[in-house]
C-alpha cells in the first residue's frame, strides 16, 4: 500500500564536497548501471526565490518500472527535502502557488494491480500540499485526468489541460453477455499515434478549476486540441495553443489564441502565421505575448522555431531572433519584462540565453562555451535562474546559472564509481565540402597509436543532434573498448535552417555521405580500425543505419532500432501521414520518389552486413512491420540477422529491463562481429 504523500518528509543536509573515488576503485560502466541513473527534471522556483522544487525519476528493479518523487532544495544548496515517497505512483510537474502558500503537483493512483482504474480519481490528477503543514490532498477528479496545469496569478484558480474521457459502452439488456470489445470505427485523416493508439474523437481541452468552490468550467469545446495555457498577469485572460483551421488533422498550422477566464467565453485568434505557433507567455504588464513561431508549412518539420512577440490585441509580431537562424525554445520573461529568456540550440550544445526586448541583443547565460553542455529545462526566480543540465560525463542535475553551482547531486555516487569514456567534439568534412560536427567517445584507458574498433551510433529525428551531454548508450559501448562517434549529419539541428532543410524529400543521401565522412576521418587519423567498423541507431538513426548498410559494405556489424527502409510500407501505417503527403507526395503520383528513398529495401540484395533489428511491439511511430520486412529480406538471403521484439512497448522502451536488454544485445552483437580476429 502506498504511503500518504506527506507521511514522511525527510530533511537531508546536502554535501557536495565528497572526494572522488581513487582510480583503482573505479570500474567500467555496464548495462545494469542504467538503473542507477536518476532523471532530474520538472523544476519550479518558489515566489520568494528561496526554494526549488523538482522531480527525480528512479528505477525500481524489482517491479521493473520507473517512478518519480518530488524534492525541494534551498537556494544555497544546504538543505534538501524529499516531499514524496510513494511506492505505487509517481509525482511530477510541481508548481508553487503565486502567493507561496501551496505546492501543487500531478500524480495518479493505480488499482494496486499495475493497471489503470476506471475510477477518475485514479487517473493523473492535481494534488496540493499546504506549505504550512498537513497532508497532501487531491484537488481534481476530472474523468480524463490531467496532463498539465497552471496557477492563476491570484492563486485562486487553475487552468487545466485534460483529455476527453473514453466513452463507455452502454449495457444492452437484450444483447449478448460476452465482453468482446466493439469494433474500432475510424473516420479521421490522421488516425493513429504512438502511445495513444487509434485516434477517435477525443481531444485535450482547457478547464478552469476554482480552489474555493471546486467548480470545474470547460473553456474550449470543439473538435480540436487546446493546450499550453498561460495566464495574463491579472488572472482574467488565458493564452493557449490550438489547431483550428480547416481539418486540424491535415496540417501543422497551430496558432495562439486568447480567451477570457469565464464560463461561456469565446476564444480569439491572436496569431495568423501559416506555420506552427506555440509556447505562449504573457509579459509581466500583460500587454504582449511571447511565443515560438515555427517554419513555413513546407519546412515546418525542419526549420528552427524563432522567438516572436505580439500585442495582446493582435497585429504583426516582432521577431527578435529572426537573424539568429538557430533553434530556440522555452520562452520566459524576466521579472521586470525587459528581457526574454530562451534555450538556444547551437552546434553540439544548447544553453539558456537572454534577448533584450528593446534591442534584440542576445547574451548567453548558462552554460558557457568554455564548458559546453545541454540544458533540458530552466526556471526564472527572484534570485536568479536554475537549469536542469547535463554534461559529457555527468547525468542531468540542477545548477544555479549565475555560478554553475550544483543544487542537486542525485547521480554523484554513480559518477564517482565509474571510469568514464572521454567525450569530445570531432570535426570532419563531407565529400561536397560541408563541415560536419560529431561527438566522439574514447574508451577508458584510451592509448594513442592504437586502432580501435569503432561504432557510429546515429541520433534520431532527423531534426535533433548529439551534444556535450551524458549518453548512456554511447558510454556503455565505449566501456567495451569501442570508439563511439555520433555524427550530426545534414538534417540535424544546431546549425542553420539550410543545414536542416538539405535532406527535404531526399532521405538517405546527404546524411549518409556525412556519416561516412566522420568514419573516413577516424580511419584516416589512425584511430579506427577499418576492418572493425560498426553502425547503429534508433528511429531515424535506425533508418540511417538501413541506408548506410545498403550504400556500402564497409560495416562489419549493424544494429537498426525502430527504423524504416520501405516508405511505401510507412504510408498509412505510421503517424507521419502529413509529412508523407506534403514532402514526398501521394504514392500513386510520386512512385519514383518513394522508390528512390526506399532503396535499402528494394536493394536489400546489396546488403552484406550482419544486422540486428529491434522494435517495440506496439510502436505506431515506426511500426514493427518495418523491422520485420528488413529482417525477412536479410534472412531470405542468409545474411546473419536477428529480430528483437519488445512486447507491449511503444517507440521508446519504457520497461527498465528492456532497456538493459537492448544494451546487452547491442554489446553482444557488436562483440560477435567486431572482435579482433588476431586475438
Amino acid at each position: 500500500m502506498a504511503r500518504s504523500v506527506l507521511n514522511t518528509i525527510i530533511l537531508v543536509c546536502m554535501t557536495f564536497g565528497n572526494l572522488l573515488a581513487d582510480d583503482s576503485e573505479r570500474r567500467l560502466f555496464q548495462p545494469e548501471d542504467i538503473h542507477r541513473i536518476k532523471d532530474v527534471g520538472d523544476i519550479a522556483i518558489s515566489p520568494d526565490g528561496e526554494w526549488v522544487a523538482y522531480s527525480v525519476e528512479s528505477t525500481n528493479v524489482d517491479k521493473d518500472e520507473m517512478s518519480s518523487d518530488l524534492f525541494m532544495v534551498n537556494w544555497d544548496g544546504s538543505t534538501r527535502i524529499q516531499l514524496t515517497h510513494t511506492e505505487d505512483s509517481s509525482e511530477g510537474s510541481p508548481h508553487f502557488s503565486p502567493d507561496g502558500k501551496y505546492l501543487a503537483f500531478i500524480t495518479s493512483r493505480s488499482d494496486g494491480k499495475g493497471e489503470e482504474s476506471d475510477d477518475p480519481k485514479a487517473k493523473s490528477q492535481v494534488w496540493l500540499i499546504n506549505r504550512s503543514g498537513g497532508e497532501a490532498k487531491r484537488l481534481t477528479e476530472l474523468p480524463g485526468g490531467v496532463s498539465s496545469f497552471e496557477w492563476s496569478p491570484d492563486s485562486r484558480r487553475l487552468a487545466i489541460v485534460s483529455m476527453d474521457p473514453e466513452e463507455k459502452a452502454e449495457a444492452d439488456e437484450d444483447g449478448p453477455s460476452h465482453d468482446t470489445p466493439k469494433p474500432i470505427v475510424i473516420d479521421r485523416y490522421q488516425f493513429k499515434q504512438d502511445r495513444v493508439g487509434y485516434l477517435g474523437n477525443r481531444y485535450e481541452r482547457l478547464y478552469l478549476f476554482d480552489l474555493a468552490t471546486t467548480e470545474v468550467v470547460s473553456l474550449t469545446p470543439g473538435h480540436f486540441h487546446s493546450t499550453e495555457p498561460a495566464w495574463g498577469p491579472n488572472s482574467d485572460i488565458i493564452a493557449f495553443t490550438s489547431k483550428r483551421q480547416g481539418d486540424p488533422d491535415r496540417h501543422d498550422n497551430s496558432d495562439i489564441y486568447v480567451i477570457e477566464a469565464i464560463k461561456g467565453a469565446t476564444a480569439r485568434q491572436l496569431t495568423t502565421w501559416e506555420g506552427p505557433d506555440s509556447s505562449p507567455a504573457f509579459s509581466p504588464n500583460g500587454k504582449h505575448v511571447a511565443y515560438l513561431q515555427g517554419g513555413p508549412p513546407m519546412y515546418s518539420d525542419y526549420d528552427p522555431s524563432q522567438l516572436a512577440v505580439i500585442s495582446v490585441q493582435g497585429g504583426t509580431p516582432a521577431l527578435p531572433t529572426s537573424e539568429l537562424n538557430r533553434y530556440v525554445s522555452s520562452p520566459q520573461w524576466s521579472t521586470d519584462g525587459k528581457k526574454l529568456y530562451l534555450v538556444i540550440e547551437e552546434d553540439r550544445m544548447n544553453s539558456v540565453s537572454s534577448v533584450a526586448v528593446s534591442s534584440g541583443k542576445i547574451k548567453s547565460v548558462y552554460p558557457g562555451k568554455s564548458s559546453p553542455g545541454a540544458v533540458y529545462s530552466y526556471a526564472v526566480g527572484r534570485k536568479g535562474i536554475v537549469a536542469v543540465a547535463s554534461f559529457g560525463q555527468r547525468p542531468a542535475e540542477i545548477y544555479r546559472a549565475r555560478d554553475g553551482f550544483a543544487l542537486s547531486d542525485h547521480n554523484q555516487a554513480l559518477r564517482n564509481s565509474i571510469e568514464w569514456a572521454t567525450v569530445e567534439g570531432f570535426d570532419s568534412v563531407s565529400e561536397d565540402g560541408t563541415a560536419i560536427g560529431s561527438m566522439l567517445l574514447k574508451p577508458p584507458g584510451f592509448k594513442e597509436g592504437v586502432k580501435y574498433p569503432m561504432i557510429a551510433y546515429i541520433h534520431g529525428g532527423p531534426v535533433g543532434q548529439d551534444r556535450f551531454e551524458f549518453d548512456a548508450t554511447a558510454q556503455a559501448l565505449a566501456a567495451q573498448g569501442y570508439l563511439v562517434v555520433n555524427p550530426n549529419y545534414r538534417g540535424s539541428n544546431g546549425r542553420d535552417r539550410e543545414f536542416s532543410r538539405a535532406i527535404y524529400a531526399d532521405w538517405g543521401n546527404l546524411e549518409i555521405q556525412d556519416i561516412h565522412s566522420a568514419v573516413d576521418k577516424l580511419v584516416a587519423d589512425g584511430l579506427a580500425d577499418p576492418q572493425r567498423l560498426g553502425i547503429g541507431g534508433w528511429s531515424y538513426g535506425g533508418m540511417s543505419t538501413n541506408y548506410a548498410i545498403a550504400t556500402d559494405t564497409r560495416f562489419a556489424a549493424a544494429a537498426s532500432g525502430a527504423g524504416i527502409a520501405n516508405m511505401l510500407t510507412g504510408y498509412g501505417t505510421d503517424q507521419y501521414i502529413i509529412q508523407y503527403e506534403q514532402e514526398v507526395g501521394l504514392p500513386w503520383e510520386s512512385i519514383d520518389t518513394y522508390l528512390k528513398i526506399s532503396y535499402p529495401f528494394y536493394n536489400a540484395d546489396q546488403i552484406k552486413t550482419p544486422t540486428m533489428f529491434m522494435c517495440g511491439e506496439k510502436d505506431f511511430n515506426v511500426p514493427l512491420i518495418n523491422s520485420e520486412q528488413m529482417y525477412q529480406a536479410l534472412r531470405s538471403q542468409n545474411v546473419p540477422t536477428q529480430l528483437i521484439i519488445y512486447p507491449g512497448q511503444f517507440h521508446e522502451l519504457s520497461k527498465p529491463s528492456y532497456n538493459q536488454d537492448r544494451l546487452e544485445r547491442l554489446i553482444g552483437w557488436y562483440g560477435k562481429y567486431l572482435a579482433d580476429s588476431s586475438g
